[in-house]
């Protein structure tokens, strides 16, 4: 057997042991929620502490659990499911692609993706979209875009661009975003932290922001004016607003489609996710201009 057809044969059979684990997960062999439970924390990480339910089905507002009881669901998968569980307009067109293609790469054209990116810069009113897929991600991404345009166009020194944070803020777990977080319990053990951060205060007209509206601080909302303040801030100062509206503010949540939009204000970099592809597709995305 050539070197190519051992590699073939040998892919072949991890691909059909992997089909068969992920058919057989499919089928739960628990007979209880306690026993789902005590096995589930054996083999995965503890990086939440999850309410002692097992939940099976969703529908609208509401979920079961695998005893059958009814829940009302107020959690909306941390700020996923503004269209509700298994909404039959998403779950059809979820798929109807999957059906045709389930997954190509960035480095080749995909035949839909230009219509969703219209979409977002006519609906938001920028020009341009970056795909990506965690909100950590459109954190990060947008935190690089913005260093290059400080280093490009407003010249700053090379490694001195600095990002400017607001107390209370939170935008993902990874060694970025607790980096510039001010909740002492996500630095114990994590250190050395990345370096360019100023946190200031929220709701200071005088200072910064980057979520409209906080949410892991407590559902903070700001004073009215204060993000017109901080628009005006920024453009007088030539600095880019990053807007975070991921979690609790985008997407209508708030009663409008966006947070800033009670005060008609337009951010530099504006960050959606989580509701945008109604929890069945991960998917956040910074949205800009070109400039």
């Amino acid at each position: 057997m050539s070197g190519l057809q051992n590699y073939s044969s040998q892919l072949l059979k991890y691909t059909r042991l992997f089909n068969n684990g992920c058919v057989a997960s499919l089928r739960s062999t628990a007979t209880s929620s306690f026993e789902m439970i005590q096995r589930e924390r054996k083999v995965s990480a503890n990086n939440y502490d999850p309410s002692s339910v097992v939940l099976s089905r969703g529908e609208g507002i509401f979920m079961w659990d695998v005893e059958g009881k009814k829940y009302y669901d107020f959690v909306g998968g941390l700020a996923t499911l503004n269209q509700g569980h298994c909404h039959p307009k998403i779950i059809n067109a979820m798929t109807d692609q999957l059906n045709k293609l389930h997954h190509t790469t960035r480095a080749i054209f995909h035949d839909s993706l230009y219509e969703l990116n219209e979409f977002l810069t006519e609906q938001f009113d920028y020009e341009k979209v970056l795909n990506m897929n965690t909100g950590v991600e459109g954190g990060e991404s947008s935190i690089k875009i913005a260093r290059k345009w400080g280093y490009r166009v407003k010249k700053i020194k090379h490694n001195q661009a600095e990002v400017v944070s607001a107390h209370g803020n939170f935008w993902g777990q990874t060694i970025a975003a607790i980096s510039a977080s001010t909740d002492p319990t996500s630095w114990n053990e994590f250190g050395p932290f990345v370096p360019g951060y100023q946190i200031v205060s929220y709701d200071d007209l005088k200072q910064f922001i980057g979520e409209p509206l906080q949410d892991e601080a407590g559902a903070v909302v700001p004073t009215l004016g204060y993000l017109k303040g901080v628009r005006e801030l920024c453009t007088k100062h030539n600095v880019l607003w990053i807007d975070d509206e991921i979690i609790q503010a985008g997407l209508g949540r708030t009663g409008k489609m966006l947070a800033v939009d009670y005060e008609n204000v337009k951010p530099d970099l504006l960050i959606l996710g989580k509701a945008l592809s109604g929890g069945v597709y991960p998917m956040e995305y910074p949205i800009m201009s070109t400039s």
